[in-house]
């Protein structure tokens, strides 16, 4: 079933005839939900405000409305806010169930858009999709393909602890992440940067790395430019659940620290620690770890059952391999 923001067929279909007659611009979509898309599509709008821009953004496509945080409330995605915000068409914001459904591909063919755009957009999509723009669809995706094809890109290579990562932009094609490459930019990672601030860093870098080809996409010389990727070096990154979220102090304390990184924003990081009062009697605490470093406290002597310990107000795990592990900001919950 598709789903779409107040608006009506009617509509869909006079802004096209109007655009496709009196306005030169190539008419560009932009797909994308969370809020590292609104970076994309700032630098979309900016760009297509330009008197020498080749193109507009006439259509965003957006996950349906769901039922986010605590309150549990119907709530648009982040993309489809912010483009309101802007000042966009409500007419013109698409929130298909599937980027199959015949009638949202019926709308999205009636505004016969030149290039698809695609940052974080979560959808398979459909060769029946794909065949519709004739520039074809690109990809903004936060990792050095073929490294880390899949769902969770940054937080995986955080996970691994990469000194170095990067943002693609490349043709979508039906197998995952898979098409060729229009251009990369590489990126050093910080010891200490967590996913949502290395996430929203490469689509910064992807931004301004689309606007940049655009010209190339447009002429056609990208997809002569554009190299394969040599599968045999890919890597997969998929999906966080939420059970591994846990942390085991048997691992060694840089393993920890890269996975505090890696699931800070979601799913986060927790652990179980037993508290013994100065009665002896005994709780089990679950503790949220939300900032961490390897250090080492030689100072600090762990007894036989390594008990946690405070140093300058901060909790010092005892890990494997006779490692430490620092945590400043931890949250105990019930």
């Amino acid at each position: 079933m598709i789903r779409r923001l107040w608006c009506v067929q009617c509509q869909s279909a006079s802004f096209s005839s109007t655009s496709t007659t009196t306005n030169k611009k190539k008419p560009v979509v932009l797909l994308g939900a969370p809020q590292v898309s609104t970076i994309v599509l700032d630098a979309l709008l900016t760009a297509s405000a330009s008197p020498h821009s080749s193109f507009e953004v006439a259509a965003i496509v957006t996950q349906p409305a769901a039922r986010r945080d605590r309150g549990k409330k119907l709530s648009l995605s982040p993309l489809a806010n912010y483009a309101l915000d802007r000042g966009f068409s409500q007419n013109l914001i698409f929130t298909p169930q599937r980027a199959g459904d015949d009638t949202f591909l019926s709308d999205l063919k009636a505004l016969q858009p030149q290039l698809c755009i695609t940052a974080a957009y979560g959808n398979i999509l459909p060769t029946k999709f794909l065949d519709i723009p004739p520039f074809g669809t690109v990809n903004i995706h936060p990792s050095l393909l073929p490294m880390y094809r899949g769902a969770a890109p940054v937080q995986r290579a955080l996970q691994d602890g990469v000194k170095e990562t990067g943002v693609s932009l490349a043709f979508t094609v039906r197998a995952l992440d898979a098409g060729p490459i229009i251009a990369t930019e590489a990126v050093q990672v910080d010891h200490y940067i967590k996913a949502p601030d290395l996430l929203e860093l490469l689509f910064h870098k992807g931004s301004e790395l689309l606007i940049r080809e655009l010209p190339s996409i447009f002429d056609g010389s990208a997809r002569v430019k554009a190299q394969p990727q040599d599968d045999s070096k890919a890597t997969l990154a998929p999906k966080i659940g939420p059970d591994e979220s846990w942390l085991f102090f048997d691992q060694e304390a840089s393993v920890l620290h890269n996975k505090v990184r890696a699931f800070s924003g979601w799913p986060g990081s927790r652990t179980q620690i037993l508290v013994v009062d100065k009665n002896g009697e005994k709780k089990t605490l679950e503790i949220k770890v939300i900032t961490t470093r390897v250090c080492t406290h030689e100072s600090v002597q762990f007894n036989e059952a390594d008990d946690i310990t405070f140093v300058n107000d901060a909790l010092v795990f005892p890990c494997g391999r006779g490692t430490t592990l620092e945590e400043s900001r931890a949250t105990k919950q019930y």
